[in-house]
């Protein structure tokens, strides 16, 4: 008998045969969702040439695959090639490993398109049609709002690589740019000159890097790397494009909406550091600490002490320091640090700031974190952190000897028992651009006789710089330079995180710069469309007055409007609506509807009539508005106003220091139902008479109902006592009960 727990036959030894069969299943049902994903490609195309149902068109593939003799599939992406453009190339050379089946290479991009992730489909594209072009490696990367590059898929890529170049911030090596500016690929079949870095085994390694569109916007970019330089002939470069393109559906399918970044003081409150933000004045250029984090209360005593004071009275010995670092982040856009600053506070014991950083969040403010002696859950992380990636060496300019320890030469890539490089030689290794600040290092120590530091990029052979800060001191026998010694600390992980910060940061800048442009505009737009209040030499008999007032919030900028026109035959056109939703769409169509009520007003038709077309103008606008609003005719020979509502809220009359609400007809609002009739009311004004329209704005509160809000209008109203218009329609603002910051429109009319 079969020992207990085995399974088909083999206990322990079946377990091999159980894998393979589930690594087969899961084989087959990804080849029949890649079959499926095709198929259904050519269906719908069929279904739109042909005019025809899905179905219908279903039933055509099939018969057009069992009249050719072949595979469904084989079809599906002959007719997909015929559309999107054939992926065939011509025929190889001699010897030649490039994949010419124009079939299966469709069969790869629409697996890749079906895979569950951005690396899943870059594994599927690597694998089925790269490497048979020699690709040893694929990498994606999606652009962001701000302009930084961040990986989201790659195969055929190392751990440490991956995490090397997880970010590439917006000022990104030419070839890069090239192909962003460009829209074009970029080949490089000897790698990279002029010190551009690239992610490859070695420089001299062969590349393609190919922009990344999804309907003519670019989404991000894709860095093809072979092992060694290649010839990329016309078949690579015809095939590769085709291939890549997929990426750039799977980048926008993944694609996270940048608004749904956390506000900076909710950012800085989540941290489990003290931080704070610093605000400088535009005028004095003087710094001021704006927000301080729970954690940086306790530190400093409690954030009444700090919050709100300029820095030098809260930091009274450090505040040059804390300043000059706040201004080189702001210029120089990157994390300034200092070891250690003393701060006083009024506690118990001083709350020294260790490993400051300085990071610029917007054109006057900067946040400032740091951690404390006394904060027991960094203490042991931050030790650990000094002890990491540190490297001596020592170079005998007596003897010509350099010494390393072990740490030194896996910083610099280079096996056991190379030769040690001295510092003075180290430029060969060094990126390009960081020749200089080597120079000014080497000119301190052997020049000056003085100790000096910097940070450079060190070009390795494993795939990407690595960043080191080097720590030298000159070594001195009397007036004689005898050697330098120092450290070579690599801080690659810690500056790739100081990107990705400063990235947040900037897309967190970017979103509220566009969020305030957008307010701008909006405001801009309002201003330059309110319309002018007629003089009472061309309103017959009537005194009138309009407010509007815009959002209190800059996302709530909406569509609210009013409009007093005097018309050909003597009457007078009194109007207010409100646009439903906020931001520059409604206020673009409330311009429209305003603009389109004068014109149908000047036909003569009364305004039921009028309210009935201007459903129409809604209904047909672009993005398909609705809209709240009064439409209102005064006839000055028998005072009689004749007005209609959509949806919109009852008019005020005032006569003789009592209030009155005129309920309006229960009518659909703008742009909800085709061909709906208004009905019309009839009022008979007096002399004296005062008559109030006006938006939700006014009156609306959150936890009130507007029966409420009408109300206090009406006793508002009252109140006043006699008053020109003018200052009525002012002191009614000043009074509002409306308390969700909405925008407001209010016109008051009065019988002379």
């Amino acid at each position: 008998m079969p020992a207990h727990g085995s399974f088909g036959g083999g206990g322990q030894n079946g377990t091999p045969a159980i894998l393979q069969r589930l690594a087969e299943e899961n084989a087959a049902l990804r080849d029949d969702i890649t079959r499926r994903h095709l198929t259904d490609l050519a269906t719908g195309i069929l279904a739109a040439q042909l005019r025809t149902t899905p179905s219908e068109a279903a039933e055509h593939l099939a018969r057009l695959a069992r009249s050719a003799a072949t595979r469904q599939e084989d079809i599906a992406a002959d007719i997909v090639n015929g559309v999107a453009g054939s992926m065939a190339v011509s025929a190889p050379s001699a010897g030649s490993t490039v994949w010419t089946d124009a079939r299966r290479l469709r069969r790869v991009t629409a697996a890749a398109e079906a895979e569950d992730s951005v690396s899943q489909g870059a594994a599927t594209l690597l694998e089925g049609g790269l490497r048979p072009l020699g690709v040893e490696a694929l990498w994606l990367w999606r652009l962001t709002e701000s302009g930084c590059l961040e990986l989201v898929g790659h195969a055929g890529v190392s751990a440490l690589e991956a995490a090397q170049w997880r970010w590439i911030p917006p000022a990104v090596p030419l070839p890069v740019r090239e192909a962003l500016m460009e829209g074009e690929p970029v080949w490089l079949p000897s790698g990279t000159t002029d010190g551009h870095v690239l992610p490859g085994p070695s420089e001299r390694a062969a590349r393609a890097v190919l922009p990344l569109r999804v309907r003519g916007s670019a989404v991000g970019l894709a860095l093809a790397v072979w092992p060694d330089s290649t010839e990329l002939d016309d078949e690579v470069r015809m095939v590769l494009p085709g291939l890549v393109e997929v990426a750039g559906r799977l980048l926008g399918a993944t694609a996270e909406p940048i608004a749904e970044f956390p506000a900076l003081d909710d950012l800085l409150d989540s941290l489990v550091h003290p931080a704070m933000t610093l605000h400088r004045d535009p005028g004095t250029s003087e710094l001021s600490i704006e927000h301080v984090n729970a954690h940086a209360a306790e530190a400093l005593g409690g954030a009444h002490r700090v919050a709100g004071r300029p820095i030098e009275v809260a930091f009274p010995l450090v505040h040059k320091d804390l300043s000059a670092m706040a201004r080189r982040a702001q210029y120089a856009g990157f994390l300034q640090r200092a070891a250690r600053l003393p701060a006083e506070h009024n506690g118990d014991s001083p709350a020294p700031l260790l490993d400051v950083r300085v990071l610029p969040a917007g054109r006057d403010r900067a946040v400032v974190l740091w951690h404390t002696a006394s904060d027991r859950r960094t203490a042991v992380g931050r030790a650990v952190g000094r002890l990491q990636g540190l490297a001596l060496f020592e170079d005998d300019l007596v003897t010509g000897r350099t010494a390393w320890t072990e740490q030194t030469y896996a910083i610099f890539d280079m096996p056991r028992d190379a030769t040690p490089i001295p510092l003075a030689e180290l430029g060969s290794r060094v990126h390009p651009e960081d020749a200089d600040d080597l120079a000014e290092l080497l000119a301190d120590v052997v020049e000056r006789r003085k100790g000096a530091a910097a940070v450079v990029r060190v070009l390795r052979q494993d795939g990407g710089p690595r960043h080191v800060r080097i720590a030298a001191e000159p070594l001195l026998r009397e007036s004689t330079l005898t050697g330098i010694t120092g450290v070579y600390q690599d801080i690659s992980a810690e500056y790739h995180t100081e990107v990705a910060l400063t990235a947040t940061f900037d897309q967190l800048n970017a979103v509220r710069a566009q969020a305030l442009l957008r307010h701008r505009v909006v405001l801009q737009l309002q201003q330059a469309i309110v319309p002018e209040i007629p003089s009472p030499a061309v309103l017959p008999g009537l005194s009138a007055a309009a407010r509007y007032r815009p959002a209190a919030a800059e996302y709530r900028v909406g569509g609210d409007w009013y409009d007093i026109l005097p018309l050909p035959g003597g009457q007078v056109l009194v109007a207010v609506g409100d646009v439903a939703g906020h931001g520059i769409d409604s206020a673009t169509g409330m311009v429209a509807l305003r603009n389109a009520l004068r014109g149908l007003a000047f036909t003569g038709h009364p305004p039921g009539r009028l309210m009935g077309w201007l459903n129409e103008v809604t209904l047909h606008a672009p993005g398909h508005p609705t809209a709240t609003a009064v439409c209102a005719l005064y006839d000055p020979s028998d005072r009689v106003l004749r007005w209609a509502s959509a949806g919109h809220l009852p008019l005020l009359l005032v006569r003789e220091g009592r209030g009155r609400l005129l309920e309006p007809p229960h009518d659909i609002l703008l742009g909800a139902l085709p061909t709906s009739s208004y009905e019309e009311r009839t009022t008979r004004l007096v002399p004296g008479d005062t008559l109030l329209l006006f938006t939700d704005g006014l009156i609306e509160r959150r936890h009130d109902g507007l029966d409420k809000g009408l109300d206090a209008l009406r006793l508002t109203a009252e109140e006043l006592g006699p008053c020109s218009v003018q200052e009525q329609v002012d002191r009614l603002l000043g009074g509002a009960t409306g308390d969700t910051d909405d925008d407001t429109s209010l016109i008051a009319i009065r019988l002379r």
